[in-house]
């Protein structure tokens, strides 16, 4: 693979911390940590890819985040700051719920009480996780963290999962602050469901190995994510870790990749693994109790007390009581009632599942660490070098009545709407080793996962699928349909398909509605060059392409005059995973009117050209890729160089996907007055993974590894990740040797 990045977790000048301590700790925390330090190698190849090796798997994942440490510690300390709840001691008052709400569902104590109780090992790589981190800030003085002195080993439980939105996210921050402020707050559009919010989430194949040329299995990896959200490394131990891919910043597991014998991909699920409950309150007095079945039950009460740094650039803080009952947190209330939230809570698992499967060599293997039941966002894509292929979907998958509807509230005073344990795994859809020799998930359907009707979805429980198909996973069956004789590079160039399938159903009722128009009409004449342009195009996104820059903005304008009524019709697409919103594509073709599209077409010209100075304008003048500086929110200048990318949304069922800027974007949105369009996510790691008796692997990324602007690895991908023309991976000792840039121990 190549890398990605996020955006969590702080720290403070480790020696600063030693200075806490009596001066005999300190002094032996310095030895101790020199000499882990000693035991861990690590070797950067010719793209600034680390390569870490370690005696014992905790010395690996002490190589391995000190190297994410140098390569980008901004987004480390973001991260872990984020999930624990500690951004507002840096960032002001504006953090205040953020931190709220993180800390509400990350309990610290909990958190120090299930370290104690994990298992052995699993402290072990805990500690070494610290350690690392410790290490980086101790041999680095000058980089001045904003939330974390010291890095203690029970935080790594509060980010075991990797994905890209914790469900925890699912709880609003507007409603969280008007219920627990006392105080109205008015929703976001993103919240009421009237904003765009771009889709996201992944792309991922399996080719066994019956239809490859090779005879062996292939692995498409290609998550959309926010862009730089994840390093890209290699680790390995004397203990059998021996494992490439990429990590999600901090964290001490690879994420998605593959090891010598099997590899994974995650793509973001449309099983409802998140349930909110209404609860019915009483307040006896001011002490709170909720009605279940025929029991008053008593609201559980915890004070939390949430440091921030103030206006004036003093420390204050604010102490709030916090409720729940026994179906989660309260974060809002809505029609008289209290909602809780759902979410899976098993820190120790997620961990041992998440670093267990990096370990895996076999199905079986795999399978054992999926029995953890610890995944509750992601679909996975398999292959190993048995010939293997699988899709799996999320393991903690609540067993509920279905006879209720669970995408809204449900009555959490009926102990029928209760979770009734996990769903047993044999009775979620999964595929393993299809006829049709290829299986995929693009964040919709497994229906048609390994050809037309591979499973029949209304056999299972409606919240197992969500979302139904999309543009982008039609797209993809209809490209791996028949499939033949693959090779990693037709995998690659699928992956790449310009095709876009939602414009190939829109843009004929757009050119019928305006043939049928009056000659009188002012959008006859206005729009018969824009039209001629639209009907004799093959719907193909390319940087050339005048027609492709016409229906985006065409697209976007009719999805805003038709935003309202779709909402109120109640056919707005999406399920409670961030991040997997779509665009009702049958709704804009069949239930606008012909005035909406002609009248969007108008909108969408006459945009183009104050923009721009002319409609005429070619995609790739517009859709640009740019990284000026390591910001987790970046900044964008017209004026700055840039370059051209060919492909765009996924919305409109481009299997590459590349997002703007100016997008609702699930961790937040980078609004801009430039008029160029600059890439914020989508394509984030791309990589073709082939599993024969040696493994051979392609990949880019967006961007580099480096995060810092004076690095030669801080776009040297770019052109590979734009073309699609990928990298050789070097991922034995012999290639990444032979490609060295620099070898060292942590601390030289």
């Amino acid at each position: 693979m190549r890398h990605l990045s996020a955006h969590l977790l702080g720290t403070v000048a480790f020696f600063s911390a030693l200075a806490l301590v009596p001066a005999r700790a300190a002094g032996t925390d310095d030895a101790r940590l020199k000499a882990e330090a000693k035991a861990v190698s690590i070797v950067r190849d010719s793209y600034g890819v680390a390569h870490v090796k370690g005696h014992t798997d905790a010395d690996a994942v002490f190589g391995m985040v000190y190297a994410q440490a140098e390569d980008d510690f901004n987004r480390v300390e973001t991260n872990y700051g984020t999930m624990l709840g500690l951004t507002a001691e840096h960032d002001g008052p504006d953090a205040i719920w953020r931190d709220l709400r993180s800390q509400m569902f990350f309990d610290h104590d909990a958190l120090k009480s299930a370290y104690a109780a994990s298992p052995p090992y699993l402290k072990k790589i805990m500690t070494g996780w610290a350690d690392g981190l410790n290490y980086f800030l101790a041999t680095h003085p000058n980089v001045k963290p904003k939330y974390i002195t010291h890095y203690e080993p029970w935080m790594a439980l509060s980010f075991t999962e990797g994905s890209i939105g914790g469900d925890f996210e699912h709880a609003g921050l507007s409603q969280l602050e008007a219920f627990y402020a006392k105080h109205s707050v008015a929703m976001t559009d993103e919240e009421k469901g009237l904003a765009y919010v771009e889709p996201i989430g992944s792309n991922g194949v399996a080719i066994s190995a019956k239809i490859s040329q090779s005879g062996h299995a292939l692995l498409w990896i290609n998550p959309h994510t926010s862009f730089y959200f994840r390093s890209e490394l290699g680790v390995a131990s004397d203990e059998g870790l021996d494992v490439y891919g990429a990590a999600t910043w901090g964290q001490p597991f690879i994420y998605q990749g593959f090891n010598r014998h099997l590899g994974w991909m995650h793509t973001s699920t449309t099983t409802d693994c998140v349930d909110e409950f209404a609860e019915t309150i009483t307040n006896n007095d001011g002490k709170y109790t909720y009605t279940y079945g025929n029991q008053q039950l008593p609201v559980k009460e915890k004070d939390i007390t949430i440091q921030y740094r103030d206006t004036s650039g003093n420390m204050a803080k604010k102490t709030f009581t916090t409720y729940y009952t026994l179906h989660g947190p309260i974060v809002r209330e809505a029609d008289g009632k209290w909602i809780a939230l759902s979410i899976m809570n098993r820190p120790i698992k997620a961990l041992e599942q998440s670093f267990g499967r990096t370990k895996a060599n076999t199905m079986a293997e795999y399978m054992k660490t999926a029995r953890l039941q610890a995944n509750s966002s992601n679909d996975t894509l398999y292959a190993d070098d048995k010939g293997n292929i699988a899709l799996l979907l999320p393991q903690f998958v609540p067993l509920r009545d279905n006879q209720f509807d669970y995408t809204r509230p449900v009555d959490g005073s009926n102990p029928a709407t209760a979770w009734k344990g996990m769903t047993p795994l044999d009775k979620i859809p999964h595929v393993v080793n299809p006829a049709s020799g290829w299986v995929f998930n693009s964040n919709d359907t497994p229906q048609n996962s390994a050809g037309l009707n591979t499973f029949d979805m209304s056999k299972f429980p409606y919240y197992m699928d969500a979302v139904g198909e999309t543009s982008r996973g039609r797209h993809m069956a209809q490209v791996l349909a028949g499939s033949k004789g693959m090779t990693p590079q037709k995998l690659i160039a699928d992956a790449f398909d310009p095709y876009q399938p939602a414009f190939a159903k829109m843009v004929p009722a757009l050119v019928k509605d305006y043939d049928v128009l009056p000659s009188d009409s002012a959008l006859k004449s206005k729009l018969a060059e824009p039209i001629a342009a639209l009907r004799d195009w093959d719907y193909k996104w390319g940087a050339d392409s005048v027609a492709n820059s016409l229906a985006v903005f065409w697209g976007d304008a009719l999805h805003d005059i038709a935003t309202v009524p779709m909402h109120a019709d109640g056919v707005r697409k999406g399920h409670l995973n961030v991040g997997a919103h779509y665009i009702d594509i049958d709704y804009l073709t069949d239930s606008t009117s012909a005035q909406d599209k002609l009248q969007a077409l108008s909108n969408a010209v006459d945009k183009l050209t104050a923009d721009f100075g002319t409609w005429k304008t070619p995609w790739g003048n517009i859709n640009r890729y740019q990284r000026l500086s390591d910001d987790v929110m970046p900044q964008f200048d017209d004026n700055a160089a840039s370059q051209p990318v060919p492909f765009g949304s996924a919305q409109w069922g481009s299997i590459a996907s590349f997002t703007k800027s100016g997008s609702v974007f699930p961790f937040g949105t980078v609004h801009e007055k430039t008029k160029k369009w600059y890439g914020i996510g989508g394509n984030s790691i791309i990589a073709a993974v082939e599993f024969g008796p040696r493994v051979k692997a392609w990949a880019a990324t967006v961007g580099g590894e480096s995060s810092d602007p004076k690095s030669p690895h801080f776009t040297d991908q770019a052109n590979a990740y734009i073309s699609g023309k990928l990298l050789p991976v070097f991922f034995y000792p012999d290639e990444y040797n032979a490609h060295a840039e620099r070898m060292y121990h942590p601390g030289e």
